[in-house]
């Protein structure tokens, strides 16, 4: 006879689980107790339950195994949505564990009670009530496999608290392989068939499902087919940026040659990415329904093809399964070598030496610095902001799951997703970007790596104001600053008052031996940049927006 709380962690010890990111509760105190002597279980204590959640994103993200985020019930499980949200939009899986109000309390809006199969029901892909112990393994089970099957992504499970209390009998279920989807013989052929006709074939990389052997894989068939390829929207790892078939970043930003060529691709092959709107310039690349390429989509979940973009042809199969196929294929290239060795040329130019912003930090040559010193397996994290256009443009991911960004566009992500990937990864170096405005949103789990000696650094981009708001408010509203200015504090600091390391970089040229003393720390560290607020983008300037928006309403 076990507690529901020793039988629930017993679950997951089966599925393989040994670390688990949250903010306690006395809704499942149950579930913490049976942790106390489960020390081979790591329980990761946070500040703050949506910082908890996207560390558990992070981690699905790194491994392919659903990321643990236990919350207490009510304002914690809605603390925890934005993570959840993160999930479900980038594919990521993930199990969050809400405590719940007692059985015999539900419905009569108990403390704190919230119906969650209602509150989630659109963020996650199942949503359930373990309403009995005995019941809990196959509920993991399934949480398991619907997470990590098809389209991975959230599941989010409610356990009530005298639940976790009840003692029950029941055997554990053990781990089960990965199911993943197989394209057929008649869709390779046909594939084979349309690349061998092309003359100006493009490929689009992204989504969830991948793995080391899958990007290895994809590196060999662009290779064997003199394939041009490019990354969607924030999936910029799922191939070495210095490979030679590797063309650039299909997201916000583009550049305007790289978005040409998808433009007038004849065979558009998209591997695992959605197509959403960031991928496409707002579904202006590929046109909705009927694409002008012939549109290949590969993709885990058989409910995502068609739903956007009707394909020529639509193959539903896991990216390990499909690329380990694609590898083997007898390649058949067509005469499109020399398009492929002219879009890798365009790319270099693209991210070699940045124009210079207004300023004295230079963050494009920040950027550099980090790609050109720093080992291959350095993992680059951000949230959502303009700072975040330097990482995309100028920086170079050599190897899988070194770049953690929520293509969901989730503010404050970078510094939760830095200290799960530190834990997880101490011997790796791990640097997490942050808008002044982002960083402030989960700061706070700085005060995690200092507690769990993760030595993570973070760069916080300051240049005093909701910079990405502000830029589409001088397109739209210009001259009229309304609601996006901000007053910070010395994030340096802050820093120190945590118990890190804090540095201020002011000036490009000082920026090497700050990054030099908060690595001899021996910290978490965070260097502070403060930038002049002109410098919007790499592309333009506030005054330029501003003066462009200006002239054409006078024209209109």
């Amino acid at each position: 006879m076990r507690t529901g709380g020793q039988i629930l962690v017993d679950a997951l010890r089966a599925q393989g689980a040994d670390l688990a990111f949250g903010v306690p509760g006395e809704s499942y105190l149950a579930v913490l107790d049976a942790l106390h002597d489960t020390p081979d279980f790591r329980f990761t204590i946070c500040r703050q339950e949506g910082g908890a959640a996207m560390m558990a994103d992070a981690y699905g993200k790194m491994t392919g195994k659903p990321g643990l985020c236990f919350v207490t019930r009510g304002p914690g499980a809605t603390n925890a949505s934005p993570g959840v949200h993160i999930a479900q939009q980038d594919s990521t899986p993930m199990i969050l564990f809400i405590g719940q109000v007692a059985r015999d309390q539900v419905d009569r809006e108990a403390f704190q009670e919230v119906d969650y199969r209602r509150m989630f029901g659109q963020l996650a892909k199942w949503v359930a009530q373990i309403d009995d112990a005995a019941r809990i393994p196959e509920y993991i089970s399934r949480a398991y496999h619907t997470a990590t099957t098809g389209r991975p992504g959230p599941v989010v499970l409610a356990l009530p608290e005298d639940m976790l209390r009840e003692l029950a009998d029941v055997e554990d279920v053990p781990a089960s392989p990965l199911v993943e989807a197989h394209a057929s013989s008649d869709d390779l052929s046909t594939m084979q068939d349309m690349l061998n006709g092309a003359e100006k074939p493009f490929v689009i990389l992204g989504g969830g499902g991948w793995d080391a052997d899958a990007c290895t894989n994809m590196e060999a068939f662009a290779a064997a087919w003199n394939l041009p390829v490019g990354a969607s929207f924030r999936a910029q790892d799922r191939m070495n940026n210095d490979h030679p078939n590797y063309v650039g970043d299909v997201g916000i930003g583009i550049n305007p040659k790289l978005a040409e060529r998808v433009r007038e691709a004849d065979v558009l092959l998209v591997i695992g990415a959605r197509l959403g709107e960031m991928t496409t310039g707002n579904y202006t690349l590929i046109q909705s329904p009927n694409p002008k390429q012939k549109l290949i989509h590969v993709y885990p979940g058989a409910e995502e093809l068609g739903r956007v973009f009707r394909p020529t042809l639509g193959i539903n199969a896991g990216m390990r399964s499909f690329l380990s196929a694609a590898a083997a294929l007898n390649a058949k290239p067509g005469n499109y070598a020399e398009r492929t060795k002219t879009a890798r040329a365009d790319y270099e130019e693209w991210t070699a030496a940045p124009a210079p912003v207004p300023g004295d930090v230079q963050m494009g040559e920040v950027v550099h610095w980090i790609r050109d010193n720093l080992s291959a397996d350095t993992v680059i994290c951000n949230g959502a902001g303009n700072y975040s256009s330097w990482i995309h443009r100028f920086h170079r991911f050599r190897s899988y799951r070194t770049q953690l960004a929520p293509t969901s566009g989730s503010m404050g992500y970078g510094t939760p997703a830095a200290v799960a990937a530190k834990i997880m990864y101490p011997e790796r170096d791990v640097i997490a970007f942050a808008g002044d405005g982002c960083f402030m949103m989960n700061g706070q789990e700085f005060a995690t790596a200092v507690q769990y000696d993760a030595n993570i650094m973070i760069f916080v981009v300051n240049n005093g104001m909701y910079g990405t708001i502000r830029m589409h408010q001088e397109r739209e509203y210009p001259a009229r600053v309304s609601g996006t200015e901000l007053k910070n504090p010395d994030f340096a600091a802050m820093a120190v008052a945590y118990g890190g390391h804090g540095e201020v970089v002011e000036r490009t040229e000082d920026f090497e031996a700050a990054f030099k003393r908060a690595k001899a720390s021996g910290k978490p560290s965070l260097i502070e940049f403060r930038i002049d607020p002109e410098g919007i983008t790499p592309a333009t300037t506030l005054s330029a927006i501003r003066e462009n928006a200006l002239t054409s309403s006078k024209g209109d």
